[in-house]
């Protein structure tokens, strides 16, 4: 992958494993921030009100710098991180996956739990749809009226998506431009007349 593209899902996706009588419910979420996490978890465990455990993990950001995996009551380290750990060797960024667990009566024990998790976030993960995204700079221009074929020539040589643009005397105009094209986009952006920049962040 390129310096400036991630691999997330799109959408929701959900899988189920049965291991000795108890049931692992799978499933996963697009999501961008840890706020959205608990908005999804708290409902989740409303419905799932009978189940034994709600494991789950999630990382956020374009290289997943923001991470959390968590056990609720299993054994340390047995949901959580192979949880974690498949989101990691997949490459899959800002996405949520909880493992939902019935306990049946028997015991797993620590390897079998560990394997138990990693392979019902294998099976949430192989059904789901991945997409790969590209890390975007969005910033704000304003020009004024007459340096409009400046400013869409330069737009059309480089190409980066308009969100919004308004026309009048003095024009805006908000653009989403790849990482690694952004250089390249004001270089051609900062020779047109009357122009100024007020940059956003990076998603």
């Amino acid at each position: 992958m390129a310096e400036d593209t991630y691999k997330t899902i799109v959408g929701t996706a959900e899988a189920v494993v049965k291991e000795r009588s108890s049931k692992f419910l799978a499933l996963a979420y697009h999501v961008t921030s840890a706020e959205q996490v608990r908005e999804i978890m708290e409902p989740l465990r409303k419905k799932f009100y009978d189940a034994t455990h709600h494991c789950y993990a999630y990382r956020l950001g374009p290289k997943g710098e923001e991470w959390r995996a968590n056990d609720d009551g299993e054994p340390s380290g047995t949901a959580g991180k192979p949880i974690l750990g498949q989101l990691l060797s997949r490459d899959i960024t800002d996405c949520l996956v909880v493992v939902v667990r019935w306990f049946g009566g028997t015991k797993l024990g620590v390897p079998g739990l560990i394997e138990t998790y990693r392979e019902s976030t294998v099976a949430v993960l192989d059904v789901a749809k991945v997409e790969e995204r590209t890390v975007d700079r969005i910033f704000s221009i304003r020009y004024p009226f007459e340096s409009m074929d400046g400013v869409m020539r330069a737009v059309k040589a480089v190409g980066p998506r308009i969100i919004e643009q308004t026309f009048d005397n003095m024009c805006q105009m908000r653009l989403a431009v790849r990482l690694t094209m952004a250089d390249q986009l004001f270089a051609r952006l900062e020779k047109v007349e009357g122009i100024s920049f007020e940059d956003e962040k990076e998603v």
